[in-house]
């Protein structure tokens, strides 16, 4: 079943979060690793170009992702869960949106600043929308790396409560995404 319904979620919001929390793990040790290279590193350009082109595919999928929820239904909370979890959730998702929104563009811009375009995979160029620009850089890699670790705790506090919410309160919150609520 491709959709979602009132129980649990569907195929492709499914294959959505989990290809997407894959590549985002991907992408943090990546960029983690990107910093801590040297000029002279045989890797020196693999490794950040691979991280471009696999931000671009994160970006794209977070797009069809972010389209696939406003145009699908969303499985109803738990009945137990309290009024104020739903709304820490809510607002949780909201930031998590935001923060892989964020971290294409300011890689974007990061990459583009010195006037020229990301190659994705050796297959195409995304140009450089903005002119060279000094300065354009330490900002947007600031912003870059602040959104890299303020997601990677916002996926960490995700996960802490996907799990809180199977082991602890014993209810499907989890299930659903996988895709198997209790009463199956």
């Amino acid at each position: 079943m491709w959709r979602n319904t009132q129980e649990r979620f569907g195929l492709m919001a499914r294959l959505l979060h989990w290809s997407i929390a894959l590549l985002l793990v991907v992408l943090f040790a990546l960029g983690w690793w990107t910093t801590e290279m040297d000029y002279y590193d045989p890797l020196y350009r693999v490794v950040p170009n691979l991280h471009r082109s696999l931000g671009i595919l994160a970006l794209l999928l977070i797009l069809v992702r972010l389209g696939w929820a406003l145009y699908d239904t969303r499985p109803a909370a738990v009945a137990s869960m309290p009024r104020w979890q739903a709304l820490a959730a809510r607002f949780t998702h909201w930031l998590l949106y935001a923060a892989m929104l964020g971290l294409p563009v300011s890689g974007y811009l990061l990459s583009t600043a010195d006037g020229r375009g990301v190659e994705v995979f050796g297959l195409f160029e995304i140009p450089a929308l903005l002119p060279a620009a000094s300065g354009r850089e330490e900002i947007a890699g600031t912003i870059h790396y602040l959104l890299g670790f303020g997601g990677a705790w916002l996926v960490l506090l995700h996960a802490a409560a996907a799990l809180k919410h199977h082991f602890i309160d014993r209810d499907d919150t989890l299930l659903k995404m996988i895709g198997k609520p209790k009463g199956d």
